[in-house]
C-alpha cells in the first residue's frame, strides 16, 4: 500500500534526522531546494562513472555492514 504524501515525508525526515541529525538534515534539504537538485540526473551520473563490478562490490560491502532487519508485523 502506498503511503500518503505526509506519511512519506515523515518517513523521509525520520530517516534523514536519524542518519544525519536534525541540523545536517535541514541543511541538506535547504541545499536540495536552493540548488534545484536533480536526483535522477545525479544518480545517472554517479552510476555511469562506475563499472558493474564496482557497483556489485560496493553493494555487497554495504549489505555486509548494514544487514537487512525487517520491522514487518505479522498478522
Amino acid at each position: 500500500m502506498a503511503d500518503s504524501t505526509v506519511e512519506l515525508m515523515n518517513r523521509g525526515m525520520r530517516c534523514l534526522t536519524s542518519q544525519m541529525g536534525i541540523v545536517d538534515a535541514e541543511e541538506f534539504i535547504s541545499i536540495v531546494i536552493r540548488e534545484k537538485f536533480d536526483y535522477t540526473k545525479w544518480q545517472r551520473d554517479f552510476f555511469d562513472s562506475k563499472t558493474p563490478e564496482e557497483i556489485s562490490r560496493e553493494a555487497a560491502e554495504f549489505e555486509k555492514e548494514n544487514p537487512f532487519v525487517s520491522n514487518a508485523v505479522r498478522i
